[in-house]
């Protein structure tokens, strides 16, 4: 049964604040790198941090990109039941491509889509994150990678028996090759960098 509409309130509120944290842009100027808007690709993910060369900051915003959609799914669902926990993560994902505090402009989604579906189902998440290791080691394209995991974890909900989660993933799925546009009109003119590269993701 869905909760009260004011625990979908705070769940819609509390997984969109967490969502908003900027951690690539925090950890970025911490370390004295500069402005992460300012490098690469100028997103504020993981993968466009691992451009200023320190791989330890790069892999920091990427646990803690993911850990920020994890902490609200299950903290709500905890608290509320499983569906105000999909509101929650839901919420926090297009809260790290929507940050307020950034004018709207943030990463592409892909860290928190991850640690959202551990967070609601953690075997859905370890796929999605097992699929993007594998086209990652294939091919070397992180995008790919992103867009083969999202594109697929609708269906591994499905094969799970999670049909609930089915809709949330097709969702950040979505969102997530909205946000990808450029990276596919490059996949397609075969011009996408590869890993490690300091091209524009």
């Amino acid at each position: 049964m869905m909760g009260s509409g004011l625990e979908m309130i705070i769940a819609l509120v509390f997984g969109y604040l967490c969502g908003t944290i900027p951690f690539g842009l925090i950890l970025v100027k911490s370390a004295g790198l500069g402005d992460i808007r300012s490098i690469g690709s100028g997103n504020i993910g993981a993968t466009n941090v691992l451009r200023t060369g320190n791989k330890k900051v790069a892999a920091l915003t990427l646990i803690l990109d993911a850990l920020k959609g994890t902490v609200p799914a299950l903290l709500i669902s905890w608290l509320y039941g499983p569906e105000a926990g999909v509101i929650g993560g839901l919420a926090a994902f297009f809260g790290h491509l929507f940050p307020m505090w950034l004018g709207f402009k943030g990463g592409k989604g892909v860290a928190t889509n991850i640690g959202v579906l551990f967070g609601l189902f953690w075997p859905l998440g370890l796929i999605f994150l097992a699929v993007w290791i594998i086209m990652a080691l294939l091919f070397r394209i992180s995008s790919l990678s992103a867009l083969t995991a999202s594109f697929l974890s609708p269906f591994a909900a499905y094969a799970l028996g999670r049909g609930d989660l089915i809709l949330p993933a097709v969702i950040m799925g979505a969102a997530i090759f909205v946000t990808h546009r450029a990276n596919i009109a490059r996949l397609l003119k075969g011009e996408e960098p590869r890993i490690g590269k300091s091209k524009p993701a």
